[in-house]
């Protein structure tokens, strides 16, 4: 077989793109020169970038799978010099690629091919090669298959997802390794990740996958907490036959597990099991778990109380099992199901809300039923007494369920006058629907526990969805009801923590906002349904049970550096931003200011499309006003005032008079120089003026170094950013570098460094603490990187919250109730509705509320202010903890935060701006997408309207010894915090927690 290859001109010229070069015959009986010859030609090819591979199966029909399976492969190489065959094959062939082909065909080229038809590929005459490159060319086929395939990995987005997995799995088993106790994110990772390499190695089915990964880690490896967060780890990937499912149930189910299995794939060393201790009993106490719910003792909850009962005789008469719901209306059940329908009329029942009784073939059962409540109306079923209950019907609706053929036998009363309702105890009401009036929980992992305080949804009549619940057609859904009749959206039996207080209702959304927080439901079966809250077939539902609701975030102290702070944000709890800037400018780094018209357009239109809600501030600093007005009539919803841009008495005078001017809020960061005056001189700028000041607080600017002293003073709104929240013993350390890189200092200039540490205090640090508990500062903001972090604000107010619960113990106010609502009030208030009142946003944001626009975050107990559950927008779910997108069911691994439908539709956002840029109509000559909204009586409020937060101490700070003097109270750093290694992964080094429980 000797080559001879020719080079065709129409290629060259770049004429006709259907040539190809083809190698046929099998290259190892070729001799080696005309191999040479053949890898010269194809190597000069991928040298010009002129080839292009399309895999062939040689076989007389290609769509015979089998037989493909069976022979080796053909390569041929598109776009390259057709060359002349007759070297290579019998004769010489016309190797022009048929009209009927495409780029995607897997018919050869011969002269003699026959067009496909309909699905079937042409057939070929006997394969004339096996052309195997890498037995051929060795070495250097590789060469040729990476410039052929440029995109040779070929991944979709569930294999990146399974690399996520794999790669914090091998993170958990280095650390483990070291004998580090993993914390939740670290086991499930691990037993993840190795799950899918030992599917990967083919040797194992599902049901012994099942059993392995219960047998990798032990107690003694993870954190106490992690026996109680990790019950199912959710895994699929490819088996040889396909994909699969596997569950691992209780996988920390061991003392010791298995190290080797669990450092599987990773060639670590497997450590001695000394270097982990021994678990201790007490550290797995209940109570001493994130989340736990301490139900009220020897108490029953009694279901459906009032109502009217009846016991009746019931016999399956059918060959398969039936199975009827709590709120299933009975004479309406399987025809084959014998009893006294005539006597059930109007009942169902007498089960806790979505709980079902079974019959199987032959069954025969006394059931007690309930009288249904509300209108007392059935629809639906088998269409056999829909219409209002009326025991006047009786004939009528007899006659029809006979001729239906309904099974129906009349059964004497009993005679029994009274049958006690049905009673549930508490704690297995609590696992069913959730906490309930006087239940405590635990907040995630800190020493705060909370007590519900009312329950607004009805015993026995609660919302469930699912397979046999009650929110159903005709049962707990309303029938024949017009969507603009029902609600849009419930969540069912949640736990609302809010201001307001702290209690379980269903929260009714209706154009995405709060219409309704009370009891839900179908009114023509359940009693008590709010009147705006009815459940139709126009409504969707969100299952609130075991899951606290709050208010979202409302973040007022944002520097626009980069967008990706909002998914950040977003993904924290925090629905709402307030700040300014123009990316990561010099300015913007250091400032909160949007400067000019110009900056303001193009900064509003930008954040058009991301999914938070926002407010833009204007650089206030100017002792004249047209450009202030200009900023608030171009959209400025607040002006700031900055230390960096010039903080003088004049600065401020103007700037606030503008505000009063246009009722906008203005937003100060005092002088840390106190180059025109002190904190006096700028107290008495104020003039008495409502102000929100910036950095009230121990660190991070402002006047040094008494700038916290302002809390005293009835017109100062103030707030401290999270830098410094809580006061732990890291928290002086990491705050040089942070000034200086934030305020653009210099090491080399000793002023410089004057500056930047005059800003850091400890004395005053430890004072900012005691001033929240005090609730003599109202807020808590962040300072994105600008020394804050976005992501954190929930975090750590509730981290300051704990540690002022071990330090200082109860709150007056909560002592003797066994709980802490009122320092969870007064702390949930500090980022939802304190900011929302300071901007002017009250009205529409920061609470929990009917009428207020439903911006809503939600929780699980053991997760709560670390990562929500679920955080919507406008009552659309923007983000979610969600699995593998191609998973069998959602919560397949790795599952994270991601965005949901509500990011992609702007009007589910809104954009804060000034009434005047509304009236003048220049906010609308924007185009913005999303909802717009003023800004409304941000000059006429005081520190006595920050809820829960309106302490005003007298306080003096010396200039010399930093001491304070607030009420007599001296306080330390501390360094435990609420959350720890438990809760997050790589991203928040905290200490660990004092041991749960120790109140």
């Amino acid at each position: 077989m000797k080559p001879r290859l020719e080079t065709s001109q129409e290629f060259l010229e770049g004429r006709n793109k259907q040539h190809f070069l083809a190698f046929t015959g099998d290259p190892l009986q070729w001799r080696p020169e005309d191999r040479e010859k053949a890898k010269g030609l194809l190597e000069e090819s991928l040298l010009n970038n002129q080839l292009r591979p399309v895999t062939l199966l040689a076989s007389n029909r290609i769509d015979d799978r089998q037989e493909c399976s069976r022979r080796p492969a053909r390569m041929i190489f598109r776009n390259v010099p057709v060359p002349d065959q007759s070297a290579f094959q019998r004769g010489p062939v016309d190797c022009s690629v048929p009209r009927a082909f495409t780029c995607n065909d897997l018919g050869t080229a011969q002269s003699d091919a026959k067009p496909c038809k309909a699905t079937r590929y042409p057939k070929l005459p006997p394969p004339h090669f096996a052309c195997s490159i890498p037995a051929a060319f060795g070495h250097w086929s590789s060469l040729a298959t990476s410039l052929l395939n440029p995109d040779q990995m070929q991944l979709v987005p569930r294999e990146l997802d399974k690399l996520v997995t794999s790669q914090l799995g091998f993170l958990a088993q280095r650390r483990l390794a070291r004998g580090v106790r993993l914390n939740h994110a670290e086991a499930t990772a691990l037993i993840a990740s190795n799950i899918q390499e030992l599917i990967r190695d083919g040797h194992h089915t599902v049901a012994d996958l099942m059993a392995i990964g219960k047998m990798m880690l032990g107690r003694r490896h993870v954190l106490p907490s992690v026996t109680s967060t990790v019950h199912e780890v959710f895994v699929e990937g490819t088996f040889p036959s396909g994909t699969y499912l596997v569950t691992i149930h209780e996988p920390i189910s061991t003392e010791d597990g298995d190290l080797e299995k669990a450092l599987y794939g990773s060639f670590l060393p497997v450590p001695s099991k000394d270097i982990f201790p021994d678990p201790d009993p007490e550290d797995y106490h209940p109570l001493k778990m994130p989340g736990a719910v301490i139900p009220v003792k020897q108490s029953r909850i009694m279901l459906n109380e009032g109502r009217k009962r009846i016991s009746l005789k019931v016999t399956s008469k059918g060959d398969r099992p039936i199975q009827v719901g709590s709120h299933y209306h009975f004479i309406e059940v399987n025809p084959h199901l014998d009893f006294d329908r005539l006597r059930s009329y109007g009942y169902r029942l007498d089960i806790p809300a979505g709980t079902a009784i079974r019959f199987e073939p032959g069954d025969s059962k006394t059931v007690t039923l309930v009288e249904i409540g509300g209108n007392k109306v059935i629809h639906g079923g088998n269409f056999l007494a829909s219409g209002k209950v009326d025991l006047t019907r009786a004939d009528e609706i007899l006659e029809r369920l006979q001729k239906a053929g309904f099974a129906h036998t009349p059964e004497p009363a009993s005679g029994i006058t009274h049958i006690d309702p049905h009673s549930m105890d508490r704690e297995s009401y609590m696992r069913m629907f959730g906490a309930t009036t006087g239940d405590l929980i635990r907040l995630g992992s800190t020493d705060l526990w909370i007590k519900v305080e009312k329950d607004l949804t009805s015993f026995g009549d609660e919302c469930t969805f699912g397979g046999g619940k009650t929110l159903r057609e005709g049962m707990g859904q309303a029938s024949g009801r017009c969507s603009d009749d029902v609600l849009d959206t419930v969540i069912t039996n949640a736990l609302i923590v809010d201001w307001t207080g702290i209690y379980v209702a269903d929260i009714g959304i209706k154009d995405g906002n709060i219409v309704g927080i009370g009891k839900a439901g179908n009114p023509d079966v359940m009693d008590g349904v709010y009147p705006n809250m009815f459940v139709g077939s126009g409504t969707d539902v969100i299952s609130g049970e075991r899951n606290i609701v709050t208010a979202g975030g409302i973040d007022t102290h944002i520097h626009l550096i980069t967008p990706d702070q909002v998914q950040e944000a977003l993904a924290s709890g925090v629905t709402t931003m307030l700040g300014g800037g123009t990316g990561p400018s010099t300015g913007t780094n250091a400032t909160t200011c949007t400067p000019g018209p110009n900056h303001m357009k193009n900064i509003i239109q930008a954040c058009d499309g991301l999914p938070i809600n926002f407010g833009i501030t204007g650089k206030g600093n100017d002792c004249q006003p047209q450009s202030l007005r200009e900023q608030i009539r171009a959209g400025a919803a607040g002006l700031k005032l900055h230390e960096d841009w010039g903080c003088t008495p004049a600065a401020i005078d103007t700037c606030l008079s503008v505000c009063d001017e246009y009722d906008v809020q203005c937003l100060i960061h005092t002088d840390t120089l106190n180059e025109s005056g002190f904190v006096e001189q700028s107290i008495q700028a104020f003039k008495g003026r409502a102000i929100h000041t910036y950095h009230t607080e121990g660190a991070g600017g402002g006047h040094a170094p008494d700038i916290i002293s302002a809390v005293q003073f009835p017109n100062v709104l103030p707030s401290s950013t999270n830098p410094t929240r809580p006061f732990t013993l890291n928290t002086l350390d990491e705050h040089l570098d942070m000034v200086m890189v934030c305020h653009h200092l210099s090491k080399n200039i000793r002023e410089d460094v004057a500056f930047a540490e005059s800003r850091i205090r400890a004395e005053t640090i430890a004072a900012e603490d005691v001033l929240h508990d005090l609730g003599a500062i109202s807020m808590i903001s962040s300072d994105s990187q600008a020394m804050g972090r976005c992501g954190e604000v929930i975090l750590r107010t509730w981290n300051t919250a704990h540690k002022n619960k071990l330090q200082r113990g109860p709150l007056e106010e909560d002592r003797g109730t066994g709980a802490d609502n009122f320092r969870v009030k007064r702390y949930i208030s500090k980022y939802t509705i304190n900011p929302a009142i300071t901007q002017g946003m009250s009205h529409l944001i920061g609470s929990v509320e009917v009428g207020k626009v439903a911006d809503l975050v939600m929780w699980k107990f053991s997760d709560f202010g670390t990562k929500p559950n679920m955080v919507l927008k406008s009552g659309m779910i923007a983000m979610a903890m969600m699995g593998d997108a191609n998973g069998s069911i959602s919560t397949i691994e790795p599952m994270l935060m991601r965005a949901m439908y509500a990011a992609h539709l702007p009007r589910t956002s809104i954009m804060f701006v000034s009434q005047a840029s509304k009236s003048l109509g220049i906010i609308d000559s924007y185009g913005l997408k999303r909802r717009v909204e003023v800004v409304k009586n941000c000059r006429n409020i005081s520190k006595k309207d920050m809820k829960f937060n309106d302490v005003m101490p007298k306080m003096r700070v010396d200039p010399e010894s930093y001491d304070r003097t607030v009420q007599h109270i001296t306080y330390q750093a501390k360094g435990e915090n609420g959350w720890s290694r438990e809760d997050v992964l790589l991203v928040l080094e905290k200490q660990k927690s004092r041991k749960a429980g120790e109140r």
